[in-house]
């Protein structure tokens, strides 16, 4: 018979938890196995996670570990806002281990929310570059030389 799985928060994180809305954690599971346009696994925005870092990087050692919200991800650096309420950026070379404590949304591609504020934000940037490219002295003069 399977068991279920349940999902148990640490302290620090149970109260970034309740500041979401208590979403529904059990739903929003990693899926390694099976077919695999239903697998659903990699970290997501506004997981919980715990980043290790390297020791040697603080003076600290106490200071070498990170809790809290992933806010985005980037090629350097996470943007992680920590369970004291902190935004903090955090170099990916630093980084010794992450540990994912709870997805809190769904996969990227099945996160409906995310996609339209993707497809809106896309929107409002184009229209941004439009309205500049306008103001912009002399931009007919990309036919002239020198």
């Amino acid at each position: 018979m399977a068991k279920k799985n349940s999902v148990t928060l640490p302290d620090w994180a149970k109260s970034m938890w309740e500041d979401m809305g208590s979403p529904k954690l059990e739903d929003l599971k990693s899926v390694h196995t099976g077919d695999l346009l239903e697998r659903r696994q990699g970290l997501r925005r506004d997981d919980l996670v715990e980043l290790h870092l390297n020791v040697q990087a603080f003076a600290n050692p106490e200071d070498a570990y990170i809790r809290g919200r992933l806010i985005s991800s980037g090629k350097t650096s996470l943007e992680i806002l920590t369970d004291d309420g902190q935004c903090e950026f955090i170099s990916r070379e630093v980084i010794v281990k992450m540990v994912l404590v709870a997805h809190t949304r769904p996969a990227y591609i099945d996160d409906k929310e995310l996609l339209a504020f993707e497809r809106e934000d896309m929107k409002r940037r184009s229209k941004l570059h439009e309205k500049v490219e306008k103001e912009t002295k002399g931009n007919d003069d990309s036919h002239l030389w020198g």
